[in-house]
C-alpha cells in the first residue's frame, strides 16, 4: 500500500485538495480532524491537567486553550508533547486499517509534517502551494484569524520555499478546482501504475 503524505502551509489549499482526494474514492486521515475529535474526548483530561480551566463540558475550549498557549512557545511545546502522540497514533491506526482493507492508495492530511519530521512515515510527500497574494487572500477570509493568531502559526511553519525543495510532488491549488482534480487523477494513476 502506498501511502501519500499531504502537506502544505496554511492557506495553500489542504482541505479542499483532501476532499478531492476523498471524491476520488481514496481514504484520507485528516489530523486537524483528528485534534478536534481528541479535544472532544482522550485528550481532554490530559490538556485540562496540563492548561487548567481549558475543559468546559467534557471538551477543550479552544479559544481558552489559544489564550494559555499562542504566546508561550513552552506552553506549545507541551500541548504538542500531549497531542502529536495521539494523532500519530491515530494515523498509524487508519494505516493499518486501509491495509487490511486492501487499499492500494491512502492519504495522510499533516499540516506540520516537515516540522514534525513525519516525513520518515509516508512513502511520497504532496505539496500542496500557492502564491503569496493568494495565500494571504484566502488567510484573510478565514473567520476568527487575528495577526497574533496568524503570527503564531506562521512561526511553527516551514517556509514554503523549503518544503518545495523537501517534496515529490508540488500541486499549485491556484489554478482551479478542474486543474487540481486532474492533476491528482494523474498522480493517482501514476502511484498505481495504472
Amino acid at each position: 500500500m502506498f501511502v501519500l503524505g499531504l502537506t502544505g502551509s496554511i492557506g495553500m489549499g489542504k482541505s479542499t485538495t483532501a476532499e478531492i482526494f476523498r471524491r476520488l474514492g481514496i481514504a484520507v486521515h485528516d489530523s486537524d480532524a483528528t485534534v478536534h475529535a481528541l479535544y472532544r474526548g482522550e485528550a481532554a483530561p490530559l490538556v485540562e491537567a496540563a492548561f487548567p480551566g481549558t475543559v468546559r463540558n467534557g471538551c477543550v475550549d479552544r479559544k481558552l486553550l489559544a489564550a494559555h498557549v499562542l504566546a508561550d512557545p513552552d506552553a506549545i511545546k507541551r500541548l504538542e508533547t500531549i497531542v502529536h502522540p495521539l494523532v500519530r497514533a491515530s494515523r498509524a491506526a487508519f494505516i493499518d486499517e486501509a491495509r487490511a482493507r486492501g487499499d492500494r492508495i491512502v492519504v495522510v492530511d499533516i499540516p506540520l509534517l516537515y516540522e514534525t519530521k513525519a516525513e520518515a512515515d509516508v512513502d511520497a510527500v504532496l505539496l500542496v502551494t500557492a502564491p503569496e497574494a493568494v495565500q494571504k487572500e484566502r488567510i484573510a477570509a478565514r473567520e476568527g484569524m487575528t495577526p497574533q493568531k496568524l503570527a503564531a502559526i506562521l512561526a511553527k511553519q516551514m517556509p514554503d520555499a523549503e518544503k518545495r525543495r523537501r517534496a515529490d510532488f508540488i500541486l499549485d491549488t491556484s489554478k482551479g478546482l478542474t486543474e487540481a482534480e486532474r492533476q491528482i487523477s494523474q498522480l493517482l494513476d501514476r502511484l498505481d501504475g495504472r
